[in-house]
C-alpha cells in the first residue's frame, strides 16, 4: 500500500506531500489543485510504461508544467508585507520531482532541463536522478538503486556496484532495466506502478463507446474510458463478485437488474427495471444511470489493482445515488487502495464516516497547500539533491 505521495514543482504543486490510507479522499474548490494532483499521480504511472516524457512534452513541454511562481515564499510574502517576487538567483536547479513510498520501499525520479544542443529535440525534458530505497524515508544507507548524471548504482548482496548501462536520457529505470532477477528491486517498484488504474471523465454521451455493442471477450479489467463495459460486467457477472456487484446496483437504483445481450459475438448492457416490460439498452440509459454502471464495473473488477485514482466519480450523478457510490467505494478499498478526488461535500462526509483519511486542498498565493498541514504534521519526506 502507498504510505506517501510527494510533488515538488508541478504545476500549481510547489512542494506537496500526502499521506495516503487504504481510503482517501481529496478535496477542495476550483482551481486549488486537485487536478492536477491526479495529474501527478498519473505521470508516476508513467515512468512504468516509458510515457513519462511524452505527457510532458503533450501537456507543452516541462518549462509548461513547471511551478510557476517564486522558488521560496516568504513570511513577509504571505503576510502582504512586500510583493509576490523572485530573487536574482535561484539556489536549486530548475526541476519537477515525484515520488512516493510504500510499506517497504519508496521510489523519487527527478526530470530537468536538457543541456542546450543543436537537436531538434531540445525542448524535451531529461531524466536527472532516479532513485529506490528501504524503508519510508530516503536516506544514503537505505539506498537500494540510485541513477544520477554518473550513471546508475546498484546495491547488491556483495555491495555497491555501478551497472555498465547507458541509459538515455529520456528512459527511466524502471522501463529499461527489466530483469527481475538481476534488479529485483526495480522489477517490485515497476509491478507496484504498472498495477495502478485512473478513471477519469468517462463518456457518457450519445456516441459514447459504452452505450454501442461491444466485442465479447473476457474483460477482468474495465478500459479507463469504459469502451468494454459490457464484457467487463459480463465477466463480473461470471466470477465471484456477480453477488456484490448486482447488490451495488440495486443498492443504487432499487429492482434495478443487470443483463448482458449476446449480438452474434457483440456484447450490449441491459437494465431491468420495476414496471417496464422489456430492458433498457445502455443507449437509452441516463448520464448518470451510465457512469454509475461504469463506476461498479471498475470497482467490482476480478482482477482488483494495488491503487485506483478516480477523479470527480460524482460527475452527472443526483444527490440520492451517492451514498450509494460510498458505500460501494468503502466496499471496493477493502480490496484495493483507492484514492478519490472529489468537489461532493456529501460523498466526503460518507467516506470520513467510515474512517477515510480526508485532504483538503487550499491555494493562497497561487501554491496548492494541504489545509490544516503545518511543520510538525507534515510526513516526513527528503528529495535530496542531485
Amino acid at each position: 500500500m502507498l504510505t506517501t505521495l510527494a510533488v515538488h514543482g508541478y504545476r500549481s504543486l510547489r512542494e506537496v506531500v500526502l499521506t495516503l490510507d487504504r481510503l482517501t479522499v481529496v478535496t477542495g474548490a476550483n482551481g486549488t489543485g486537485k487536478s492536477n494532483l491526479y495529474r501527478a499521480f498519473q505521470l508516476l504511472a508513467d515512468t512504468a510504461s516509458g510515457r513519462l516524457i511524452g505527457s510532458l512534452a503533450a501537456a507543452g513541454g516541462l518549462t509548461s508544467v513547471l511551478w510557476a511562481g517564486p522558488e521560496t515564499i516568504s513570511g513577509a510574502m504571505r503576510r502582504g508585507e512586500v510583493p509576490v517576487q523572485g530573487t536574482g538567483s535561484r539556489k536549486a536547479p530548475i526541476s519537477l520531482q515525484l515520488g512516493f513510498t510504500t510499506d517497504d520501499f519508496g521510489y523519487l525520479i527527478d526530470v530537468g532541463l536538457p543541456v542546450p544542443s543543436d537537436t531538434l529535440f531540445s525542448r524535451d525534458p531529461v531524466i536527472k536522478r532516479e532513485l529506490v530505497w528501504a524503508g519510508p524515508v530516503l536516506r544514503p544507507a537505505a539506498t537500494l538503486v540510485q541513477r544520477t548524471a554518473r550513471g546508475v548504482q546498484v546495491l547488491g548482496d556483495d555491495g555497491r556496484r555501478s551497472v555498465e548501462i547507458a541509459l538515455p536520457p529520456w528512459a527511466s529505470l524502471l522501463g529499461e532495466l527489466v530483469d527481475p532477477l538481476g534488479y529485483p528491486d526495480l522489477s517490485a517498484v515497476r509491478d507496484v506502478v504498472r498495477g495502478w488504474r485512473f478513471y477519469d471523465s468517462f463518456r457518457v454521451d450519445a456516441d459514447a463507446p459504452a452505450r454501442q455493442p461491444q466485442v465479447g471477450t473476457r474483460t477482468e479489467v474495465l478500459a479507463h474510458d469504459g469502451h468494454d463495459l459490457a464484457p467487463a460486467i459480463a465477466t463480473i457477472v461470471e466470477s465471484a463478485w456477480q453477488g456484490p456487484f448486482s447488490a451495488a446496483v440495486a443498492d443504487a437504483f432499487p429492482g434495478t437488474r443487470v443483463g448482458i445481450a449476446d449480438l452474434g459475438g457483440r456484447f450490449e448492457v441491459q437494465l431491468t427495471q420495476p414496471g417496464l416490460l422489456r430492458p433498457l439498452t445502455a443507449r437509452e440509459l441516463s448520464d448518470g444511470t451510465l457512469r454509475y454502471l461504469l463506476l461498479t464495473a471498475a470497482l467490482f473488477s476480478p482482477r482488483p489493482p494495488g491503487l485506483m485514482v478516480l477523479n470527480e466519480p460524482e460527475t452527472s450523478l443526483h444527490p440520492d445515488v451517492l451514498p450509494a457510490l460510498a458505500r460501494l467505494m468503502v466496499a471496493a478499498s477493502q480490496r484495493c487502495q483507492l484514492v478519490v478526488v472529489t468537489h461532493s461535500a456529501s460523498l466526503v462526509d460518507a467516506l470520513e464516516a467510515a474512517g477515510a483519511t480526508h485532504h483538503e486542498l487550499v491555494k493562497p498565493l497561487g501554491e496548492t497547500e494541504v489545509d490544516g498541514q503545518g511543520l510538525l504534521t507534515r510526513p516526513t519526506w527528503h528529495w535530496g539533491s542531485r
